[in-house]
C-alpha cells in the first residue's frame, strides 16, 4: 500500500472533513485513495498497491490546497489532468520572518477588501488563496505561471498597477495568439 502524509492545520480539518463527512468521501471516490485523519501529524492519504498512483499524487494536491485555504470545490479543480497545485513561501520569498512584516506583506498580496487578489485571479485566470506564510495557486500551467509570476513580483515590492498591466498585457496576447490560431507569445521579462 503506497502512502503519503500531508500536515493540514487544525483550523482547516473541519473543511477537509466536510458536512457529514461529504468532503472527504468526495475526495477519497474521485481518487481512489483513503483518508485518515491523524491528529497533529496531519493527513495520512494510501492508496492500494492494484490502486492509480495518480489518484494518490491527486489526493495530495486536493488536501494540501485545502489546507492552504481552498475552499474544497475549488481544490477540486485539481482532479482535472491538466490543472495543478503551485505554493509559494512568503517567508523564503521576501526573507522577512517578524509577525508585523509578514501581515504587511500578506496584505500587499491580499489587497483592500482583497481586491489584489481578486484582481490577479481575473487576470491570470488561476484561483489563489493566502493562509499563514504561503500564497496558494491552483490553474494550468499558463495559468501558475503568469499568477506565480504576478505574487513573486508583489513579494519583492513591485507596485499593483504595473503587475495588474502585465497581467492584462500578457493575457491579451494570449487571447490574440488562440485567436489567431499560433503558439503562445514569447516569454515576457522578469521584471515589469
Amino acid at each position: 500500500m503506497a502512502v503519503l502524509f500531508v500536515r493540514v492545520p487544525e483550523d482547516r480539518i473541519g473543511a477537509l472533513i466536510g458536512p457529514g463527512g461529504v468532503t472527504r468521501r468526495t475526495i477519497e471516490e474521485q481518487t481512489g485513495t483513503t483518508l485518515t485523519i491523524e491528529g497533529e501529524e496531519g493527513v495520512r492519504i494510501a492508496c492500494p498497491d492494484d490502486g492509480d498512483p495518480i489518484g494518490l499524487l491527486k489526493g495530495r494536491e486536493i488536501v494540501t490546497a485545502i489546507g492552504r485555504g481552498f475552499a474544497p470545490a475549488r481544490a477540486l479543480r485539481l482532479l482535472k489532468d491538466d490543472t495543478y497545485l503551485e505554493v509559494i513561501n512568503i517567508k523564503q520569498s521576501t526573507g522577512k520572518r517578524t509577525k508585523s512584516a509578514l501581515w504587511r506583506i500578506r496584505s500587499r498580496v491580499i489587497g483592500i477588501h482583497g481586491r489584489a487578489r481578486q484582481r490577479i485571479e481575473e487576470l491570470s485566470g488561476c484561483a489563489m488563496s493566502v493562509q499563514g506564510s504561503t500564497v496558494a495557486l491552483i490553474g494550468d500551467a499558463k495559468q501558475l505561471e503568469r499568477g506565480g509570476r504576478a505574487v513573486k513580483l508583489l513579494l519583492r515590492g513591485s507596485e499593483h498597477s504595473t503587475i495588474f498591466r502585465l497581467l492584462a498585457h500578457e493575457r491579451r496576447d494570449a487571447v490574440l495568439a488562440e485567436a489567431m490560431g499560433t503558439a503562445e507569445p514569447s516569454e515576457p521579462s522578469e521584471e515589469p
